[in-house]
């Protein structure tokens, strides 16, 4: 033991890889439609409170990124095109690719309809090492389905991500072992699942911009500043994740929220909510199975956390049904009207199957 955690070495070890498809609901675009190809291509509703669902490669290049707003995108590249989602055949073709996963390993873990882990420390069809297996999918997605896929290979659900996300689009790269100290203290510490804009912030201001310097910081210098996610924080920077790939893991929640500059009243907030609550509905569409509350996060300048939620007698049926819900929970918030407000979030939880929603109530990788 060490510092209270397993040693690396003493951790069990997998084969996992992690599948990320590119840029998918652009690459299906480009793929069905071949006027798209080579052209910056934007799925996503055009409007004002409209947001970013994906970008073709082409649009990335003018710095045009998933879950910006549709203005900023057009600002970005005047010449770009839009195109609505078609989520229903970009649930088939993730099908189809789930269906390639099948073929090697039956724990597969679905993140989105574009990724999944797969844990191959047992493979199906006999390939010798993670990384023939991680050839063989990325070549039958490329044969059969005509779009291409990155992958990660690596002994943790933590690293495989990393990994495949290395040499996108298109790539292959494997994270062995042997590799980690070499590997992880370089990389900035917002490379970590969990640190988000804040946290990277704030562990900034102590010194900490890399892997490297969270292993300086330690343990228990990590704990006081971030608590029990110091713990985790110092885990994943030693490569420690032992968390399994678990198959078929139902969604229990989709939500995005909103940190301001400055702190806002909430009579200011109508665009952030509309915004987020599309952003939430166009993740929604990715799940087969349908959300019936809707929740309202709010967080005070002082940091207390208030929430709304409710759940009609009817899902909502569409990205307006739910800014509309949202909205009227909003004024279900009993505050003062010069009370301020630092966050703001949009949520769906209690996700039903469709039938149910009808009635109300060292290893060699």
């Amino acid at each position: 033991m060490a510092g209270g955690l397993l040693e690396p070495q003493l951790a069990p070890l997998r084969k996992i890889v992690h599948v990320d498809m590119d840029a998918f609901y652009a690459s299906v675009e480009q793929r069905d439609d071949p006027a798209l190809r080579g052209k910056p291509v934007v799925v996503a509703w055009k409007g004002r409170r409209s947001v970013v669902c994906a970008a073709s490669y082409e649009a990335r290049t003018f710095g045009i990124r998933s879950a910006m707003p549709a203005v900023t995108a057009e600002r970005l590249c005047p010449q770009a095109v839009f195109v609505p989602p078609d989520f229903t055949r970009y649930k088939a073709v993730s099908r189809a690719v789930r269906e390639i996963f099948a073929r090697h390993t039956d724990l597969i873990e679905p993140l989105s309809l574009d990724e999944a882990y797969l844990d191959v420390t047992e493979n199906k069809t006999g390939l010798p090492t993670a990384t023939r297996v991680a050839m063989a999918i990325r070549q039958q997605i490329r044969e059969e389905l005509a779009l291409t896929a990155s992958a990660g290979v690596a002994p943790n659900k933590f690293l495989a991500k990393i990994a495949s996300d290395w040499r996108k689009p298109n790539g292959l790269f494997v994270i062995q072992p042997k590799d980690f100290d070499a590997f992880l203290p370089p990389l900035p510490v917002g490379r970590i699942p969990g640190v988000g804009k804040v946290t990277e912030s704030r562990l900034k201001q102590i010194g900490v911009a890399t892997v490297g310097d969270v292993r300086s910081l330690g343990l228990s210098a990590l704990q006081a500043q971030l608590g029990r996610f110091g713990t985790r924080l110092h885990e994943l920077a030693h490569g420690i994740d032992d968390g399994p790939v678990v198959s078929d893991r139902p969604t229990k929640s989709i939500s995005a929220e909103d940190t301001f500059e400055q702190d806002v009243p909430l009579s200011a907030t109508d665009d952030v909510v509309r915004r987020l609550a599309e952003k939430v509905w166009s993740a929604s569409r990715r799940e087969s199975r349908v959300a019936r509350t809707v929740v309202l996060k709010l967080k005070t300048k002082e940091f207390d956390v208030h929430t709304r939620s409710h759940t009609p007698a009817l899902p909502p049926a569409s990205c307006e049904d739910l800014v509309a819900i949202a909205m009227t929970l909003r004024e279900r918030v009993d505050f003062a009207q010069d009370r301020l407000f630092r966050l703001i979030g949009v949520g769906l939880s209690n996700f039903r199957e469709t039938e149910q929603t009808e009635e109300p109530n060292e290893l060699s990788l």
